[in-house]
């Protein structure tokens, strides 16, 4: 029924050809203590005196004021690439979503390749195992979501969890071969660290930051900026799995890939850092 309603019901009287209701009803009454009839507003029981048949205006406009309303409303810019980058806390986010988004696709291409070799378990069994990684992402997401709203501070949520990734991304290299249900726990834990940055930068972030009031309520920027941060981490997305593949070589020297991941995770904490203390500093104010 709420399908049907939403599908049929008309949203104005005039699309079916009914006149709008009245809710400002006006009528017209005697007013015999002036000795002068005129029309009452309902809403503010004000009279309105009337000169003859004509009703007469309360106030009367300039030829300003009417050519003013004339006039169309005039539209705002489109913002243009440089000005997108001068919105405070762009670039910073732009380039924590480049080594954000290689870590994420790092894991998120070579984690099957990565856990048959070092847990022995077959091809089938590796990919299945990979997608608790995904799985811990979703939580993450909607976990930082949740805490970004509920503080108002984004860069502070995102580098509190990049702060916890980065050892989290040592435990599971270190642990994470022991048994079957211990790399099950790192892997969601890993995932919901490293994924939920990612996640929030790359909708909560990128919309408020394309609403900025710097723009002055310009809403023609939201699409550059998402544009900028979007496209710079997909960039760190391209060359993440690229690098694996280099360092990682034919002896799979997986460390060395690690210790990549790890560093990688540092620098996209330390880009906010900027962003944090003005968070911390306005909130104080």
């Amino acid at each position: 029924m709420g399908l049907v309603v939403f599908l049929l019901l008309p949203t104005d009287p005039k699309e079916v050809g009914c006149s709008p209701p009245d809710h400002h009803g006006q009528h017209i009454v005697d007013h015999r203590t002036h000795g002068e009839t005129g029309y009452e507003d309902v809403s503010t029981h004000q009279v309105v005196p009337v000169v003859g048949e004509e009703i007469a205006p309360l106030m009367t406009d300039s030829d300003e004021d009417v050519e003013e309303r004339k006039r169309p409303p005039r539209e705002a810019e489109a913002i243009s690439f440089f000005g997108a980058l001068r919105i405070p806390g762009v670039v910073e986010f732009s380039l924590c979503l480049f080594f954000s988004k290689l870590v994420a696709y790092t894991f998120l291409y070579w984690l099957p390749s990565y856990i048959k070799y070092v847990a022995h378990y077959d091809a089938t069994q590796s990919a299945d195992l990979s997608t608790m990684f995904d799985v811990g992402g979703i939580a993450g997401g909607i976990a930082a979501g949740v805490v970004s709203d509920y503080s108002g501070k984004s860069a502070s949520t995102c580098a509190v969890m990049l702060a916890f990734s980065a050892p989290m991304m040592f435990i599971y290299q270190t642990y994470g071969n022991v048994s079957l249900r211990v790399n099950i726990v790192l892997l969601l834990m890993t995932g919901f660290l490293v994924n939920g940055p990612y996640a929030l930068i790359t909708t909560a972030v990128s919309a408020d930051l394309g609403t900025h009031k710097s723009l002055k309520e310009n809403s023609k920027a939201l699409a550059t900026v998402t544009a900028i941060i979007d496209g710079t981490g997909s960039m760190g997305a391209a060359l993440g799995p690229l690098l694996t593949g280099l360092i990682s070589g034919p002896s799979n020297n997986w460390n060395h890939v690690f210790y990549m991941l790890i560093a990688a995770d540092i620098i996209s904490m330390l880009l906010l850092m900027r962003v944090v203390f003005r968070e911390l500093c306005c909130r104080q104010t």
